[in-house]
């Protein structure tokens, strides 16, 4: 909103210093400020609020230590986040922009069905929560949208240089590229040479026109990663400031990748793919990446308040969008690494039970426990150590998906 009226008081009133606000940068640096302030400040009014309304934790008990203290603090706390994000977003990014209605719809749509699962859990006193199977239905729904509207609607392109010759004498001809935006479901394959994949290329035995059907391979994708990444999240909010914590350090790398891939100048320096508009997500990055570090001041050990699913599941989602927003989804598992070992844990334990019971009569278990971090926990490991040590394998993770952008 605040965008809107700068830019009628620049271009239609002509006050001296308004046209700052047309600068990504100038607004990316004012979101990460009010969501600080936002999630910092007023955080702790919704903590209080919700410690008034008995919105406690409860606590299954694993026999984790330090496991029972937790009872009884604040959960929910994902919804500090998503009003820090919301807000300077609202005041500062282009509304009309695709890519943040995109953004926007997935923060209240995973942030409802984070909300509608911590709700049963808390009031109606049911440890399960949402059902998984309307979990997914949420989840599909949403990459129904997102995959669709990536796909049809005519502002979501990418750039492609072609060759146009400029005569300037009779004699003289200048041969220089053009950009020619249009719409393609490629998308950059990490570590390698000439790394673009275009999904429509798996449906070439179809014959000619077969790129009219590459929503069929498109969206299923889309559907698969929301769903992957979020329940990802969900599954890495286990201790205090591990989720945001690690979430922050991915949001901010995709913030580089975004800014880099909406910046025509930078993205030919680059080679990389030029995606028209995208830019404008920095905004909604830096807000994000604000309201998770200001999140982390009440979620770091001792843990003050837990963002429950209402946080951990929007975190996931919007993850997911931007990566595929940027045609950098296929670089997922490096850069949300931390994310894919908790899920594979736990998809290892399980399957391992299952087998060893199904031959030997008697289930047994790869981790102690899983996911990946209460395993640690289990090993003695205190959960401030584990947090930490997750955190720099995820900064480690961040610097080799960024060396990608030319290494290759």
């Amino acid at each position: 909103m605040l965008y809107y009226l700068f830019d009628y008081l620049d271009k239609i009133m002509d006050v001296p210093g308004t046209g700052v606000f047309q600068y990504i940068t100038f607004r990316s640096g004012l979101a990460v400020l009010l969501s600080l302030l936002l999630s910092t400040i007023f955080g702790k009014r919704i903590i209080e609020f919700l410690r008034n309304q008995q919105v406690g934790e409860t606590v299954r008990e694993l026999g984790l230590e330090g496991q029972t203290q937790k009872a009884g603090t604040p959960t929910m706390g994902g919804l500090i986040i998503i009003l820090a994000t919301l807000v300077p977003v609202l005041l500062l990014a282009k509304l009309d922009n695709i890519y943040i209605i995109l953004l926007i719809v997935t923060t209240l749509w995973m942030g409802t069905i984070g909300f509608i699962d911590d709700y049963i859990k808390i009031f109606k006193k049911d440890k399960e929560g949402l059902k998984g199977k309307f979990k997914v239905i949420g989840q599909v729904g949403l990459g129904l949208i997102v995959g669709s509207v990536l796909y049809f609607h005519p502002g979501v392109t990418v750039r492609k240089d072609t060759q146009r010759t400029n005569i300037l004498q009779p004699t003289t001809t200048v041969v220089s590229p053009v950009p020619l935006e249009e719409k393609s479901t490629a998308t950059t394959i990490p570590f390698f040479k000439n790394n673009e994949l275009n999904y429509a290329d798996f449906l070439s035995f179809l014959g000619e026109g077969y790129e009219q059907w590459a929503w069929l391979i498109f969206i299923p994708i889309v559907i698969f990663i929301i769903t992957a990444v979020s329940n990802g999240a969900n599954l890495t909010d286990g201790i205090d400031g591990l989720a945001a914590g690690t979430s922050a350090i991915s949001v901010l790398t995709l913030g580089i990748f975004t800014f880099v891939s909406g910046n025509i100048i930078f993205s030919n320096y680059l080679n990389i793919m030029y995606i028209p508009n995208s830019g404008e997500m920095t905004v909604f990055i830096s807000a994000f990446v604000g309201s998770l570090i200001g999140f982390l001041w009440y979620n770091s050990y001792p843990a003050a308040v837990f963002m429950g699913d209402t946080g951990s599941l929007t975190i996931g989602g919007i993850i997911a969008v931007i990566a595929i927003a940027i045609r950098k989804e296929l670089l997922i598992p490096v850069l949300c690494g931390v994310f894919l070992a908790e899920n594979l844990s736990v998809v290892l334990q399980v399957s391992y039970f299952k087998y060893t019971k199904k031959k030997y009569g008697e289930g047994k278990r790869i981790f102690l426990m899983s996911p990946l971090h209460h395993h640690y926990q289990k090993k003695g490991y205190h959960e401030s150590k584990i947090v930490t040590r997750f955190w720099i394998v995820g900064i480690l993770l961040a610097i080799l998906s960024i060396v990608t952008l030319k290494l290759r």
